[in-house]
């Protein structure tokens, strides 16, 4: 197994979960499926998900949490009938991360926050004594959000080296393509000048994720952030760089063609 089959088998339960919840928020858990099975897989430590020493990670693109569920029951920390569960008439796992659930460690939803609590996490750690570090995956487009750049001076200022960014560029959000409702690029100097170690990399190079992720800690002390260039809705040719699959749900007809193109049965972990 490898983080590449990881990530198809995180596709797979993202059409198949969320054709039967008949939800959207597709496009976004696709561009992010090697991301989280990288992390999963081969970078985030931890031999279960109440040991204290584990660490921590925050969806803060909380609308792709379905990549996130997917990504724990590979772990084993998800069974398959919590899978089944997603946005069904008798409540269970729902479109942002449920606080609760095995795996999640904050609630997420409010987009733009979820770097001020990673931030939080590896402060928490330093003050306790703690080699854990803190990981949060953001979209480009909370970038637009002043909350996210008050963490980064905050992160900066205070040397938070245990502290990984990731940023999904994928280039879009909710209503439109994002250098057309806010255009931060390039967005690396804009890190650089905060003070942040700074990596660009292809979102779907395991391999390049894996690194990018894993390499030491700046001995200036600097957090990190991996710019990861992504494709939204990546795997179905139908849904890549289409703002409408932000929220359409499938037909019949889509959800079978979508599933041909990423291939196998439904996985099971």
């Amino acid at each position: 197994m490898s983080a590449v089959h990881d990530a198809r088998r995180i596709r797979r339960t993202v059409l198949d979960a969320s054709y039967r919840a008949h939800v959207g928020h597709i496009g976004s858990c696709l561009s992010v499926s090697e991301i989280l099975a990288t992390l999963y897989r081969d970078v985030l430590q931890g031999a279960a998900p109440d040991d204290p020493s584990r660490d921590r990670f925050v969806m803060s693109k909380g609308h792709a949490a379905l990549a996130l569920y997917a990504a724990l029951r590979l772990r084993g920390w998800l069974a398959d009938g919590e899978i089944e569960t997603f946005c069904g008439p008798r409540g269970g796992l729902g479109v942002h991360p449920e606080p609760g659930t095995a795996g999640v460690d904050f609630g997420t939803g409010s987009l733009g926050q979820g770097l001020s609590y990673a931030t939080g996490a590896a402060l928490a750690a330093r003050l306790q004594g703690s080699a854990r570090r803190a990981f949060v995956l953001a979209s480009d487009a909370e970038c637009n959000e002043g909350a996210l750049w008050e963490a980064v001076m905050f992160a900066a200022h205070h040397r938070l080296s245990a502290l990984v960014a990731i940023v999904d560029v994928n280039g879009q959000q909710a209503l439109g393509y994002t250098k057309d409702v806010l255009d931060l690029e390039p967005l690396g100097p804009r890190f650089t000048a905060f003070g942040w170690d700074v990596v660009e990399v292809d979102g779907h190079d395991t391999v390049a994720l894996k690194e990018a992720l894993s390499r030491p800690a700046s001995p200036g002390g600097a957090p990190r952030v991996v710019l990861a260039r992504t494709i939204f809705g990546k795997g179905v040719s139908f849904m890549e760089r289409r703002v409408a699959w932000h929220y359409l749900p499938m037909t019949a007809e889509q959800y079978a063609a979508a599933v041909a193109e990423v291939g196998g049965e439904e996985p099971s972990p």
